[in-house]
């Protein structure tokens, strides 16, 4: 249970909790390599007989999936936890799976503590990823995020260059990269089973539950005494408290605090066709989608992106096709070998060869096409391995994560070009990715980066 005790559990006031954190932070951003050199007195792995501390933001939802999933390495402490929610869904849960772990409300109290632990788990809402695990690898952390990496583009380019900059250990929670099925699918591309790839589809075709293309509720209710509101609402836009539509969950329908559907999935279902064709970033990119409510996301959406060529794609460019709505699937007429008695799975990719064609499910076995040229007993499988425990025992030196930032970072900046081109529907928009610009749409360049709330602004963005 938690402790009544704890000073760790009262909220603070707005802004960091130590001016000279803050200072220390903004010398960081300055100065460049020479603090993780010189302040940061560890290397980046610390042996094979060493033991790893970790501290989790956010306990709840994926966030206790994940401390499970990483604590479950023998060679894991839980050092420490935090979450604005107290109750037995959230912090009471971890405190009583771990109690000997510190407990905090506020994760830059927790921060404070930098020395105690090595590595921050961030699985809060969106909105607020980068804000913490850019701080966290400021003070030297390895970090294991949740997906999306981050909530803007400008955001996943800064966590790349961080994680590079501090020589931090980091891995994206898209853990079905590393089960089977998609582990699977990438080695048979890899394998040119298919030949090259002239064209890919991917889809989300599920009914999402929480809310989308509706207005923003009115009024406000009352702040469960178990919720500290302030601190979950962080560098968003202050909203009033509603019952149900924000925290826990629901927060996923509000442009505020996510990414859309396509954030949501997007780094899951495309991450196979990124890690097979090898893609870094798209040269142009058009959406189809109806107008946007002010403030949450659309319920359909089609996003065409073209990526410049690669070893395992046909032609100096590749299209690569996104649709999200409830039972929304791809043209069949493009899938190639396909038969169009097979029944599509319901979320998924498909990459179409020269050779063949591949269904990668959303999550399934992969299955491929002509089906009497690629008899199923005769395929490779590739095993799954442990996504969470990858990263921690990367950080001791023994394994090495698949979806690192140097990964990540691209992937997810595709994904939130994807949600910038859903609010300027039919316009096709110039993505220079070494400049980080929309060349020809100044107003979609807006959308790149965001302001944060008054007194939340990081001095390392």
């Amino acid at each position: 249970m938690l402790s009544p005790d704890s000073k760790s559990l009262q909220p603070k006031q707005k802004g960091f909790s130590r001016a000279s954190r803050r200072s220390f932070l903004k010398t960081a951003a300055l100065a460049g390599t020479t603090i993780s050199l010189n302040a940061l007195q560890y290397s980046r792995v610390y042996g094979a007989n060493s033991r790893m501390g970790i501290a989790s933001v956010g306990t709840g939802g994926k966030g206790w999936s994940d401390l499970t999933g990483v604590a479950a390495s023998s060679d894991v402490d839980v050092i420490a936890i935090c979450d604005i929610d107290h109750s037995m869904n959230h912090l009471g849960r971890a405190a009583e799976k771990y109690p000997a772990a510190k407990q905090y409300s506020d994760w830059r109290k927790l921060l404070d503590q930098a020395q105690d632990f090595h590595g921050v788990l961030v699985a809060t809402p969106d909105f607020m990823h980068a804000p913490i695990a850019l701080a966290a690898m400021h003070l030297g952390k390895h970090v294991f995020c949740e997906k999306p990496l981050t909530h803007t583009v400008h955001e996943a380019r800064q966590m790349r260059k961080a994680a590079a900059k501090y020589g931090r250990v980091t891995q994206m929670g898209n853990q079905i990269q590393s089960h089977s099925a998609y582990r699977t699918a990438v080695h048979w591309v890899h394998q040119g089973m298919i030949g090259k790839v002239k064209e890919v589809h991917s889809w989300q075709g599920t009914r999402p539950t929480w809310p989308r293309h509706c207005p923003r509720p009115k009024g406000n209710d009352p702040i469960p005494a178990h919720v500290h509101w302030d601190l979950w609402q962080g560098v968003a836009p202050e909203r009033p408290y509603k019952a149900g539509f924000y925290h826990p969950f629901n927060w996923r329908g509000w442009q505020s605090y996510s990414t859309g559907q396509l954030g949501d999935f997007g780094c899951h279902i495309l991450d196979p066709v990124f890690k097979a064709l090898e893609l870094t970033s798209p040269t142009r990119l058009k959406a189809t989608a109806p107008a946007l409510y002010p403030d949450s996301w659309t319920d359909r959406a089609t996003v065409h992106y073209e990526f410049p060529g690669t070893q395992y794609t046909l032609g100096p460019s590749i299209p690569v096709t996104w649709y999200d709505a409830v039972g929304i699937s791809p043209p069949r007429e493009r899938l190639g070998n396909i038969p169009f008695e097979y029944a599509l799975p319901a979320s998924g990719s498909v990459l179409v060869g020269e050779k063949g064609s591949i269904v990668i499910p959303h999550v399934a076995a992969p299955r491929a096409f002509p089906e009497e040229n690629f008899p199923a007993d005769q395929l490779p499988v590739i095993p799954t391995v442990d996504h969470y425990t990858q990263w921690a025992h990367a950080c001791l030196g023994k394994d090495e994560t698949t979806s690192g930032f140097e990964y990540a970072g691209p992937l997810t900046e595709t994904v939130l070009l994807g949600t910038i081109g859903i609010r300027y529907p039919q316009q096709e928009l110039i993505w220079d990715a070494e400049a980080l610009k929309i060349t020809n749409h100044p107003q979609a360049q807006e959308w790149v980066s965001k302001p944060y709330r008054n007194g939340w602004d990081p001095a390392w963005l």
